[in-house]
């Protein structure tokens, strides 16, 4: 499991311009089922996505299709983590 935080480099107007097809990246990674959750932080500085994937690397290569990383619009830390405890109807996310 991954967490992914963005933070933005750029000014919002920028953000904002890139947005819809950030929206459409999103909605590619949520369809093949890598990504599970998104959204903006508050304050607007930035973003979180959780993700499941085989690796750090094919987490690496997805981020590359984020137009907010073909624009340099925002820095990306990415921190892998083994989940053990869950909330009630999420046990499927937790690996063996």
């Amino acid at each position: 499991m991954f967490v992914i935080i963005l933070k933005y480099v750029k000014p919002l107007e920028v953000i904002d311009e890139l947005i819809p097809g950030h929206i459409v990246f999103l909605d590619a990674c949520y369809d093949k089922g890598i990504f599970l959750m998104s959204g903006r932080q508050n304050p607007r500085e930035g973003g979180i996505i959780l993700a499941q994937a085989n690796s750090r690397a094919e987490i690496d290569a997805i981020i590359k299709h984020d137009p907010f990383y073909t624009n340099q619009a925002a820095e990306y830390t990415v921190i892998e983590f083994l989940p053990s405890k869950c909330a009630a109807g999420l046990e499927s996310l937790i690996k063996p």
